[in-house]
């Protein structure tokens, strides 16, 4: 099949369906891939690049869709676009099917098969070609880029000869991809991040990432937490209320806020209302992520930065992938070509649109001149998200003094065991083994025990930097090995330089373990 990726027609999209390092892949499969020329170059790959990677250029969109079989772009096609292609052929692109019934319906009388990776199911196997994922994460990480560039202050908070600087207070609303992303850039950056979601599930995420999780004092939280598919549930209005409440309370103390609150196919939920702008303090700034839905924020506007009165920069790009194109076009090429991986199962350059399958199914809105849209549930669960922890029962002093109590005779009561047992077998051995023996013997066993209590009391996560040094010093070995060196004995020779030789590995590689295992708990 002959596969192709028309250069993207909306003002200030620089993205392109197909690079220079996905169309390997593709020819891999057995297509041969085609490009409209010029289509890469705002996202820095030259027609230069293409043709040296064995893509055909073609002048035109029009010569393009003439040229192939299967039509490749980002954002929804345009009508036109979609008139130029002739019956059989496949489209894949963003398509959102639940706001564009007209574009659906189009696609559906030119007889193509459209293909939305925006409908991407979002079971574990389709994970590699969620294309709203992909772009969502690049979307988080610019987010806190753009914050950054306009934001008069360090994120990371000093103390310099000239002064103090405080680190900057970051919240972010959402905890999705683009937020777990903007979670990771913004502590990264040295920032002091909070972060709320509805789903109380992602709370072990949040702090996992050195953010702190803000709670709502409100007992139905759990009716408010995850959808199908992974996304937020829409909220009580109970719950909305105490929400807003909460974002009124941290208003006034943060710098930047981040607004990621966004459901495909529903316009973006208000969550930061006009009073908290007016509440925030001159010089913060908030990127509001939703704004191509309507904006989490209510002074948004799409597509614009403005400064309200108060001095509170508002950012509402709703481009963000867009201005990191290299790397979003790699992204979401690589999506398209795990998409054809599928497509294409036997690797023969033939499309089999297997409707049967879960991903391809619920990816194909238009198939044999009949709207597909909405697609069946798929028979694979969904991607669930993880049921909150039951929270443990609040014990009184009382009951922690008894359970404590507990513990310590029952384990006090098996040390008894344990050294009695030891001290019958030493003396059943002392019986027969003679006394030089028992003395080293007795030390060996001393050495054990201390050495086991002394381990087991370590936190886990210090176990392998711990048994690394203590590897490396154990390897005292290696001096009697040395002295064995000098024996008369070839056989003795032969053992005692073996010894040397796996003590060193022993000694080296302890402490290179050691250094690098504790290089992941410094800050660099």
């Amino acid at each position: 099949m002959k596969i192709g990726a028309l250069k993207e027609t909306l003002d200030g999209e620089a993205r392109v369906a197909i690079t220079p390092g996905s169309s390997a892949h593709l020819q891999k499969l057995g297509h041969e891939v085609h490009i409209e020329s010029g289509a890469g170059a705002r996202a820095g790959f030259s027609d230069a690049a293409y043709e040296a990677a064995g893509v055909t250029i073609h002048p035109s969109a029009k010569a393009l869709t003439e040229a192939v079989d299967v039509v490749a772009k980002v954002r929804p096609p345009e009508d036109a676009e979609i008139k130029r292609m002739h019956d059989g052929q496949t489209l894949i692109s963003y398509f959102y099917p639940a706001q564009n019934a007209e574009l659906l319906e189009a696609a559906r009388a030119q007889g193509i098969t459209a293909i939305a990776m925006d409908m991407v199911p979002r079971i574990s196997r389709a994970q590699k070609m969620d294309a709203l994922s992909s772009m969502a994460n690049i979307a988080g990480y610019r987010a806190v880029i753009e914050a950054a560039n306009n934001f008069g202050r360090f994120f990371t908070g000093q103390v310099t000869a000239a002064g103090k600087v405080p680190p900057a207070k970051v919240l972010i609303v959402g905890a999705g991809v683009a937020g777990l992303a903007a979670i990771g850039a913004a502590t990264s950056l040295g920032a002091q991040v909070y972060a709320f979601d509805v789903r109380p599930e992602v709370a072990e995420q949040i702090e996992s990432m050195g953010a702190e999780f803000v709670y709502l004092d409100f007992e139905e939280t759990q009716q408010d937490g995850a959808a199908t598919g992974g996304y937020a549930a829409p909220s009580s209005p109970e719950f909305r209320e105490k929400q807003l409440e909460k974002f009124r309370e941290l208003a006034p103390d943060m710098d930047i806020v981040i607004t990621t609150a966004l459901i495909p196919g529903r316009d973006a939920p208000l969550l930061w209302t006009k009073d908290m702008v007016e509440a925030m303090k001159p010089g913060s700034v908030i990127v509001d992520l939703a704004a191509e839905k309507g904006g989490n924020v209510e002074l948004t506007q799409p597509d614009e930065k403005i400064v309200t009165d108060n001095g509170v920069t508002i950012i509402g790009y709703t481009d963000f992938p867009s201005r990191m194109a290299a790397q979003s076009s790699e992204l979401y090429g690589n999506n398209i070509r795990h998409f054809l991986t599928d497509l294409t199962p036997a690797k023969d350059g033939q499309i089999n649109q297997n409707m049967e399958d879960d991903v391809i199914r619920g990816a194909t809105v238009a198939h044999d001149g009949d709207i597909t849209f909405p697609p069946p549930p798929p028979k694979v669960a969904a991607i669930a998200a993880q049921k909150p922890k039951e929270k443990k029962k609040e014990l009184t002093a009382e009951e922690k003094r008894a359970q404590e109590v507990a513990a310590f005779k029952a384990e006090t009561r098996q040390q008894y065991m344990l050294l009695g047992g030891g001290g019958l077998i030493l003396l059943l051995i002392g019986l027969v083994a003679p006394a030089s023996f028992m003395s080293h013997f007795i030390v060996f066993v001393l050495s054990c025990f201390v050495g086991f209590k002394v381990i087991w009391n370590v936190a886990h996560s210090l176990h392998t930097p711990l048994m690394a040094i203590t590897n490396a010093i154990s390897s005292i070995i290696i001096l009697g090995a040395l002295m064995q060196i000098g024996s008369g004995s070839g056989f003795v020779i032969i053992l005692a330089a073996a010894a040397v030789l796996m003590a060193g590995v022993n000694i080296f590689g302890g402490f290179l373990v050691t250094r690098r295992m504790l290089a992941m708990f410094q800050k660099s």
